[in-house]
């Protein structure tokens, strides 16, 4: 068990406190409430309030106990104070400053330690996937690639874009999906070569190009990818750009596997780019790990010096090329890496798709 293995890093006088959601879940199965995780040398307590005690003891197993805590900075005292515990290490990232003081005034004699420590103990487990957390990720990517077909024949000209997002969202949720991974980027002609760009009441025209970055999540566990559309005929450059995006993406997929550097993996997108002329033009990194939030680790980034692939991680792959006021391009597809390389998760055409 996942909360096991974190447990075995403690040690002598040492606990963990998981405050973030994400984490709670991970580590519990129990995403439908709010709550705290207390995990000691000898305990692995759940503490949550009255609206959700009777939800959390039904579906966590992993614990030894579940506590119905008015007020968790008690009750994490009660257990530290018993057991001693000198130094409580807290999600330094995720924790809010006002709960963090709560616990530095309630516990006596127990340091409340920040630093990247826990965080990183957490990062180095969710950032390698159990066979179930595959099989929950590609259902999800499932889901989205249905609604990707479904939509298709919806792009074409006088429709809005926040027209093909509700439709697009709306589908994914009717068909499986718990929730969409993010807020669904649907855009057209040149708002395109906006990376995050936000739907609106633009209206697709003849010889545009549409962009959609979206997902679903299945048992929480979110896929994403991103396709790039013609809509009718394209002039020559756009075509050009195009392809650029489409081979810098194979040559990063290509490259994937197990003990590659992850700052390698974006040169191998990256590089080809800029040996065509873009290089300023791709301006985010070329993936993300995939899991239980829509961003982990590892990062396939030039500035992830130390990170290296391993056999189970999840990442994104997905150069972009943005021309600010005419057009922009980017394909993403998930892979997992495997023993001896990647299986690509994405199983949508890459192809330029005219519509």
């Amino acid at each position: 068990m996942n909360i096991e293995k974190l447990a075995s890093k403690l040690r002598r006088g040492e606990a963990f406190l998981i405050t973030s959601a994400e984490n709670c879940f991970y580590f519990t199965g129990f995403q439908f409430g709010e709550g705290v995780l207390l995990i000691t040398p000898k305990e692995r307590v759940y503490m949550t309030d009255g609206r959700y005690i009777e939800a959390a003891n039904a579906a966590i197993t992993c614990c030894t106990e579940i506590i119905d805590a008015a007020v968790f900075t008690d009750e994490i005292e009660k257990i530290c104070s018993a057991e001693s515990v000198k130094k409580l290490f807290v999600e330094t990232g995720r924790i809010t400053l006002g709960f963090y003081e709560k616990l530095r005034k309630a516990l006596k004699g127990t340091e409340v330690a920040g630093g990247e420590r826990l965080e990183r103990e957490i990062d180095a487990l969710r950032s390698v996937k159990s066979a179930q957390e595959v099989e929950k990720i590609r259902k999800a990517q499932e889901i989205a690639e249905r609604g990707f077909d479904n939509i298709l024949g919806r792009i074409k000209p006088g429709v809005r874009e926040i027209e093909i997002a509700r439709e697009l969202d709306y589908f994914m949720l009717t068909n499986g999906a718990q929730a969409v991974s993010f807020d669904t980027i649907a855009v057209t002609g040149a708002k395109t070569s906006m990376p995050h760009g936000v739907p609106g009441d633009e209206i697709i025209k003849q010889g545009d190009l549409f962009l959609l970055d979206f997902g679903a999540v299945y048992e929480g566990y979110h896929s994403d990818m991103t396709r790039t559309v013609a809509v009718g005929e394209i002039d020559g450059k756009k075509a050009e750009i195009y392809n650029i995006v489409l081979e810098a993406q194979e040559r990063a997929l290509g490259f994937l596997a197990p003990g590659k550097h992850c700052k390698d993996a974006d040169a191998a997108a990256r590089d080809y780019i800029k040996e065509k002329g873009y290089g300023e033009k791709f301006t985010h990194s070329t993936g993300h790990g995939v899991g239980v939030e829509i961003h982990e680790k590892p990062n396939l980034s030039s500035r992830n010096e130390k990170g290296v692939l391993q056999e189970g991680n999840i990442v994104t792959v997905e150069p972009g090329i943005y021309l600010a006021g005419e057009f922009g391009v980017r394909i993403e597809d998930m892979a997992l890496i495997t023993p001896d390389g990647s299986e690509n998760l994405t199983k949508c055409k890459k192809e330029l798709i005219v519509l």
